[in-house]
């Protein structure tokens, strides 16, 4: 699983995996992965940063983790809880942890945890700002939040993902409010192995959020994204 071509400036690629919260998101200059759970490390030859949303099995695989580290050399940044399963078959200097409000520079990409509405142990959802400010939120499988709506006043996002089934409490509807608190350009319902969540998600936008634009991803497929219009 890779991304052969380079976006252009204010664009950014994106391939939604599995069905759960793995995301691959290419920049003009970097790479990197949310969440990797269920693919083959041989299939990601390159990578800057691989992110962790939280412990949780369709999160986190530790031995994968480690595998794609060595592969690639790429840092990892994960939760507390994500770090403990991982410090020891990480290298030190490779691993850094996350916390709501800690940021992290990748290069020119910026990376900055928040808060996630989640039974876990320590989750935190990702904010990635990319070289042209192309604003991306992966809410992971959280629930909506009430500081949610000021994060999208401040952030302005170009684009938000949002968890429509399979977590605990999570629905379309749950994932709409998400989108109706953040506003993005462009909407992604994901987390669900069922259609029929995402579709119920993009009836609720087409009528009460129709600034916000809705793509229903299919797995394995590479998306673009523009900072100034939004293009599949």
């Amino acid at each position: 699983m890779s991304i052969q071509s380079t976006p252009e400036p204010n664009n950014i690629f994106f391939v939604w995996f599995n069905q759960y919260a793995g995301i691959l998101l290419k920049t003009p200059s970097k790479t990197l992965i949310i969440d990797p759970v269920d693919i083959k490390a041989k299939s990601i030859p390159t990578l800057d940063a691989l992110l962790i949303t939280h412990e949780h099995y369709d999160h986190l695989d530790p031995l994968l983790t480690a595998e794609i580290q060595k592969q690639t050399n790429c840092n990892v940044i994960a939760d507390a809880a994500s770090v403990k399963k991982l410090q020891h078959i990480l290298p030190n200097n490779k691993l850094q942890k996350a916390q709501p409000g800690s940021e992290f520079e990748l290069g020119e990409v910026t990376i900055k945890a928040e808060k996630s509405n989640h039974p876990a142990q320590a989750p935190v959802t990702y904010i990635i700002t990319s070289e042209n400010q192309v604003k991306v939120y992966h809410t992971a499988d959280s629930l909506p939040f009430p500081e949610l709506e000021s994060i999208g006043q401040k952030e302005q996002f170009d684009m938000v993902f949002c968890t429509v089934g399979i977590a605990p409490g999570a629905t379309a509807k749950t994932g709409f409010e998400i989108a109706r608190l953040t506003k993005p350009q462009l909407a992604v319902p994901y987390h669900t192995g069922a259609i029929h969540d995402q579709q119920l998600f993009a009836e609720f936008l087409k009528k009460d959020l129709r600034r916000t634009a809705c793509l229903i991803p299919q797995q394995n497929k590479i998306y673009q994204v523009s900072k100034k219009q939004n293009r599949m």
